[in-house]
């Protein structure tokens, strides 16, 4: 896992990653449970993202677009741009599991 700089936390990659299964399970004792759990917490992640980019992007929108306010826009590219470069909120919901700060619970295991 590699640190960033700016803050000494660790990175969360970009691209794939190759994991150890055997990892994933050690909280829930389950692969599936805790895959359910990461695939919902990655889903809550992409929502808010898209939630926020939609609120970044309508500050730009207007009625009367023409061609040349389309490409000069350099505001709305460079948001589009820092939103792209985020990682996907599958790594960033993997890697939450990983570190624990991801709260859930089983209410069939709790009866």
């Amino acid at each position: 896992m590699t640190t960033n700089n700016a803050n000494n936390k660790p990175a969360i990659a970009n691209s794939t990653v190759t994991r150890d299964l055997r990892e994933l399970d050690v909280e829930t004792g389950n692969i599936y449970e805790s895959l359910v759990i990461m695939s919902k917490r990655a889903n809550q992640i992409s929502n808010n993202i898209k939630e926020e980019l939609h609120q970044k992007l309508s500050e730009f929108a207007s009625v009367n677009d023409n061609l040349e306010e389309v490409f000069e826009n350099r505001e709305q590219i460079e948001v589009s741009k820092y939103y792209e470069k985020l990682p996907k909120p599958t790594l960033v919901a993997v890697q939450e599991f990983l570190d624990d700060k991801i709260y859930y619970r089983n209410p069939i295991k709790e009866a």
